[in-house]
């Protein structure tokens, strides 16, 4: 099965906060970026669309595919940052716990938030399904995260290295599960 992955556009929110689960509102540059996506991808034929339930993966997920039904997963959210959530990524790794997790994301979770661990599982459940349809091709709009893990799990890429992965906003990716 193929997988389109699409990151979501950019969001209006500062440089180096963290903001995993938070519905945060599309920069004023989503429109030309939705555009632009939707151009790259109008050839495309999708026997489903899934999408993250934010607003900032659903928006560009009914602008790709206007006329086909969004199947909304949560397993598809970001990483739950828990208490990190809107808070500058500098003040988090200043705190003594924010450098232990940095050093074992794998592992330990955030404060009242998932560890990569719990993500990645999520996910897994999420992929377990879909491989249980008939589906050839799958058009996927998500997050950072959630792309990070699937490099991971199709072993394009050691989980220990995924955060250091630039994910551009609207980026365009394909996986095959």
């Amino acid at each position: 099965m193929k997988q389109t992955v699409v990151r979501h556009t950019k969001v209006d929110v500062p440089a180096g906060i963290c903001y995993g689960v938070t519905d945060v509102p599309l920069a004023k540059s989503a429109p030309d970026e939705i555009a632009r996506i939707t151009r790259e991808l109008q050839k495309e034929q999708f026997d489903a669309v899934f999408t993250s339930p934010l607003s900032r993966c659903r928006v560009l997920a009914e602008a790709i595919r206007p006329a086909q039904e969004l199947i909304i997963d949560h397993r598809l959210l970001e990483l739950n940052f828990g208490d990190w959530e809107m808070v500058p990524w500098q003040q988090i790794y200043d705190q003594e716990y924010g450098k232990k997790w940095f050093d074992d994301y794998i592992h330990l979770s955030c404060p009242n938030g998932q560890s990569y661990m719990d993500m990645a599982n999520e996910l897994k459940s999420f992929i377990n399904e879909l491989q249980q349809q008939n589906y050839d091709h799958v058009l996927i709009v998500a997050h950072a995260g959630i792309i990070r893990v699937l490099m991971s799990l199709t072993h394009q890429r050691n989980p220990l290295e995924i955060f250091d992965i630039q994910v551009s906003f609207g980026g365009i990716f394909t996986f095959n599960i």
